[in-house]
């Protein structure tokens, strides 16, 4: 949430539902970096869904496996923010002066988030004029519970690292995600296990934050019900055959389709939220990234049902990687777009 604090080498950390990430990157340029480090662990979605004693135990252990096959040195580490547990949104609020601003988003806090200020941590960035009304300017506003917000500092710092700051998932993979100049509005979209992110973003700047309850885990279950098949058998066939339907004769598509028809739905409805504020701004695209950013023919399939081009994202489009970091990446590269954006943070969105 807070903007860094200092300056000097930092690494990023991703505690996913089922995987550890991290990452730490060299500059290389205005808008260039290099991978210098990078771990990768699997971790039991019950352990990281668990806040006990013992799973805790068991999590720290895999944050430090992640670090220490990485070979990180730093003790400075930026730390992704899960979005089911912050809230951004944009606001409009009349054109004053920054000083006068920050002293009137604080006394009207109560009015944004979904609970009480002082239970909360808070954050904004000015995103300028509002598109919509001239004597309006836009506000991007995220906060986290204090409760939470605390206990995961305490609980990573309890391992011996010094947190300079903290950020919501989707705010950091857009900045992985999105590519420089694009000129209208695009959907950015990353598919975890248990549910996705989702960001319409114009100007650089995210317009539209949200997370609906669809991940990978939801079209495995399907197909286990459907197909009468056992997990990673499931989850193997969407995968491998993903959405082609001359596949198993169609038959992971057709097993999987209500599900995929929430997904797109809450996709439409995105869209049609944006263009609604925003009615004069194309949406000129939804990319991809995550389990929808590998599941074959999955964009054919959103660009069909949703009636925008789509295409897939990556996470490292803007970062050197070598060949032989390449090949170690390859099975999970695209796992990376909420670290990457966490590891190119600085003071700006």
């Amino acid at each position: 949430m807070a903007r860094i604090k200092g300056v000097g080498d930092f690494f990023a950390l991703d505690i996913g539902t089922n995987a550890i990430r991290v990452a730490q990157l060299a500059r290389s340029g205005a808008d260039g970096w290099s991978l210098q480090h990078f771990g990768y662990a699997p971790v039991d979605s019950k352990i990281t869904a668990a806040d006990s004693a013992e799973s805790n135990k068991r999590l720290a252990e895999v944050i430090m496996t992640a670090i220490g096959q990485s070979g990180i040195k730093t003790k400075s580490v930026v730390v992704g923010l899960p979005s089911q547990k912050t809230f951004t949104t944009v606001i409009d609020l009349p054109t004053m002066a920054e000083a006068e601003l920050r002293g009137t988003i604080k006394y009207q806090i109560d009015k944004y988030i979904p609970m009480a200020a002082d239970e909360a941590k808070v954050d904004w960035v000015l995103l300028g004029q509002s598109m919509h009304d001239q004597s309006q300017q836009e506000v991007l506003l995220t906060s986290v519970s204090n409760d939470y917000a605390e206990s995961r500092l305490e609980f990573i710092e309890g391992l011996g690292f010094d947190v300079i700051g903290a950020e919501p998932d989707p705010i950091a993979m857009i900045r992985s995600l999105l590519p420089a100049g694009v000129a209208d509005a695009r959907v950015i979209v990353d598919m975890g296990m248990q549910s996705s992110d989702i960001a319409i973003t114009y100007g650089d700047a995210p317009r539209l934050v949200r997370t609906v309850p669809v991940g990978l885990d939801t079209l495995v279950r399907a197909a286990v019900q459907n197909l009468d098949v056992q997990e990673d058998q499931a989850k193997q066939f969407i995968l491998k055959f993903g959405l082609a339907p001359d596949r198993l004769e169609g038959q992971v598509l057709k097993a999987i389709e209500p599900s995929l028809g929430n997904f797109t739905s809450e996709l439409i409805k995105s869209i049609k939220f944006f263009q609604t504020r925003y009615p004069s701004i194309a949406v000129g695209g939804i990319m991809l990234s995550g389990y929808a950013g590998i599941v074959p023919l999955f964009t054919d399939y959103v660009a069909s049902k949703v009636g925008v081009a789509t295409t897939n994202a990556n996470p490292w489009q803007k970062v050197q990687v070598s060949q032989a970091n390449q090949q170690q990446l390859a099975p999970v590269s695209s796992e990376f777009a909420t670290v990457i954006g966490l590891a190119q943070r600085s003071n700006r969105i």
